[in-house]
């Protein structure tokens, strides 16, 4: 298939992307050029905001399917409709599974799950997107398929239920160090996390699928954790001993300020999270997430450990959580006096 990526060099797309040129697919990459295109790759350096360059790019062009990992608002999608109609036989816009309800009424989630999300913008945003497109589909067949990943890693994204603006190193950091490491609530509710090698199983299944025209669909693992258990691997893989606070998720928002983290924790990271993976497997045949936690947990964590450039420290996260720790350490001492 001939295949143009928008993006194409973040966790989940650069996996996409080689596993399509594995394939021998013909793969063009846009996006700004700051990261480099893997080899077997063509690219257009160029910002999705530069419509009219796009377009003129486009000239003469028309794709097996277009996949957009960078469009976020309802703006980015009526771009893409306006650049893509009659250039793309599917069009796959990247989603959110956070889009679906919080709080959840039942607590396994399949794509009927109402979307509705009070808590966190960017999932509002998304639904928005979603619903543009749908209306585009249906009044004038514009080819969309939606797409929604959950938490989703690969080597150089190790996943943690509070991070700073940097990532999550900075936990890894006090792990080392054996400073406390925050857990929102009691650390028993289940997520879901998938390795960006699985989910780019499915999304590939689906390009080029007529089946999936018109479709939502999530792609994730079918396996689910306690966040405890997540830290507890990471600190194994460390040879550390565990040192967790659990803190209530709503406090933990109120605290959080400024910190990008806060609307995510409640608007998702907060909420047990179970997805019935049927609809996929019914559009891709043999598809199976087949890394477990307790497999790419310690392979990402020892990636990190290995390559400096992952290493980004963030003191004032690090302060933060400090602050955080010890005024639940004070308001219990308040209280047994």
């Amino acid at each position: 298939m001939n295949l143009l990526i928008l993006g194409g060099t973040g966790t989940i797309s650069a996996e996409v992307v080689a596993l399509l040129l594995r394939q021998n697919h013909q793969v063009t990459i846009v996006n700004r050029g700051n990261k480099p295109v893997p080899k077997g790759a063509a690219s257009f350096v160029c910002s999705v905001t530069e419509e009219d360059e796009l377009r003129h790019w486009l000239i003469g062009k028309h794709f097996d399917a277009v996949a957009d990992f960078i469009a976020f608002r309802p703006e980015d999608v009526e771009r893409d409709i306006r650049l893509f109609s009659g250039k793309t036989n599917q069009y796959v816009f990247i989603s959110s599974a956070s889009a679906y309800q919080k709080p959840l009424q039942n607590y396994r989630i399949t794509e009927s799950t109402p979307l509705v999300n009070p808590f966190w913008q960017y999932s509002r945003d998304k639904i928005a997107c979603e619903q543009r497109l749908m209306e585009e589909y249906r009044t004038s067949l514009f080819p969309v398929t939606i797409v929604r990943p959950s938490h989703t890693y690969g080597n150089t994204s190790v996943p943690v239920g509070i991070h700073g603006k940097y990532g999550s190193w900075q936990t890894i950091c006090r792990m080392m160090a054996g400073k406390p490491v925050i857990v929102h609530g009691d650390g028993t509710s289940l997520w879901t996390m998938t390795h960006s090698s699985d989910f780019a199983k499915g999304f590939v299944g689906l390009l080029g699928n007529i089946h999936a025209i018109g479709e939502a669909v999530h792609i994730t693992s079918d396996e689910s954790v306690t966040w405890t258990q997540i830290y507890k691997i990471l600190y194994q893989t460390l040879g550390a001993e565990p040192n967790l606070v659990h803190i209530s998720s709503e406090f933990l928002e109120e605290a959080s300020g400024e910190n990008h983290f806060g609307q995510g924790l409640l608007g998702d990271k907060a909420n047990t999270v179970v997805f019935d993976n049927g609809k996929l497997k019914k559009l891709v045949p043999g598809f199976h997430a087949s890394v477990r936690v307790d497999q790419g947990l310690p392979a990402a964590l020892r990636y990190m450990l290995e390559h400096s450039d992952v290493q980004r420290q963030d003191p004032e996260f690090d302060l933060w959580c400090d602050r955080v720790i010890e005024a639940r350490a004070a308001a219990l001492q308040a209280l047994r006096k």
